[in-house]
């Protein structure tokens, strides 16, 4: 359950019961409403300085993935340069889903993520995470597309034939994973994924490409972008993997920090995403297009996955 507030009451002198002090109701959007939005950028602003943070370790956490311990790793040597940076020991803190990341930050756990595509407005406005950069290549593209897959042994060529399937989503707050598959085979395809297909939830990429790979699943809807990086560790054949339907591109994982970090703090670690050396590190051979943190801003470049959630229905309560 999200913590929504914690109000405390005071005791006076006198016999009468001391007023309440209440703030006047700040602007805050779509934010909850732990949160303001006076500048009007979708974020979080910072809280009054009694409240700001300077955690002594910072903590790191990178989208839920099948492997942790292959994302540590290729994070270690960014990790090291943010400790130098920063000035602070830092730690990665592997993640099982999307909502235990989430819940991390809000509860001050986190200080330091990247969050998919799909839960980054859901951690913008119930986390009061504050997207800042995301990885590109070195001439500035960036992007990621969603792809319905099947294996080639499967008798599936083309959509349409998806009805009756079953078919793999990984959870509810996944662009790719769920969120964009679905108003798309909706509205191109006449396909309503809450009837007319098995749905089962496989929690990660990486798991929906397996099963389709080893034929748990009749198809799955995946970022491209982590079966890449699978066929790349020879994790997966990509002779037997069969795309139904390749979309537009979305952007990538978002990288930010915690609303309620000291101002100073958030500027170091923002600097220390710009001034990343990637040639030659493992970070670098993990994800081997990309060769820059790119500075962002949330409110356009999140636009279109935010309609898409507005599409499907989807709400920001936090719960």
């Amino acid at each position: 359950m999200w913590i929504l507030a914690v109000l405390g009451l005071g005791c006076g002198s006198s016999d009468q019961p001391t007023p309440v002090e209440t703030k006047a109701p700040c602007p805050r959007g779509t934010l909850d409403k732990g949160y303001c939005d006076v500048d009007g950028d979708l974020l979080a602003d910072p809280p009054a300085a009694a409240d700001q943070k300077d955690p002594k370790t910072l903590i790191f956490s990178y989208t839920p993935v099948e492997d942790p311990a292959v994302y540590q790793s290729a994070w270690q040597p960014f990790l090291d340069h943010l400790a130098s940076v920063t000035g602070k020991p830092v730690r990665f803190f592997p993640v099982q889903s999307n909502a235990a990341q989430l819940e991390a930050m809000r509860a001050g756990r986190l200080h330091v993520a990247g969050v998919n595509t799909g839960g980054t407005a859901l951690a913008v406005n119930c986390a009061g995470f504050v997207p800042f950069t995301m990885m590109a290549s070195a001439d500035g593209t960036y992007g990621y597309e969603m792809e319905l897959i099947t294996h080639v042994d499967s008798g599936i060529t083309q959509v349409e034939q998806l009805k009756g399937k079953t078919l793999a989503f990984t959870s509810r707050t996944s662009n790719s994973g769920f969120k964009a598959p679905s108003a798309i085979l909706k509205s191109e395809f006449g396909i309503d994924v809450t009837n007319d297909v098995k749905i089962e939830f496989s929690g990660k990429h990486d798991n929906s490409v397996l099963g389709v790979f080893q034929q748990d699943y009749d198809a799955a809807a995946i970022a491209n972008s982590v079966m890449k990086r699978m066929v790349d560790r020879e994790l997966v054949d990509a002779t037997k993997i069969r795309s139904l339907y390749r979309s537009a591109s979305f952007p990538t994982t978002a990288y930010g920090v915690a609303h309620d970090l000291k101002p100073e703090l958030a500027t170091k670690i923002k600097e220390a995403f710009a001034s990343f050396a990637w040639e030659g590190t493992a970070l670098k051979a993990e994800f081997a297009k990309e060769a820059q943190f790119l500075p962002i801003q949330y409110a356009t470049v999140w636009e279109t996955v935010r309609k898409i959630d507005a599409a499907n229905g989807v709400s920001y309560d936090c719960r």
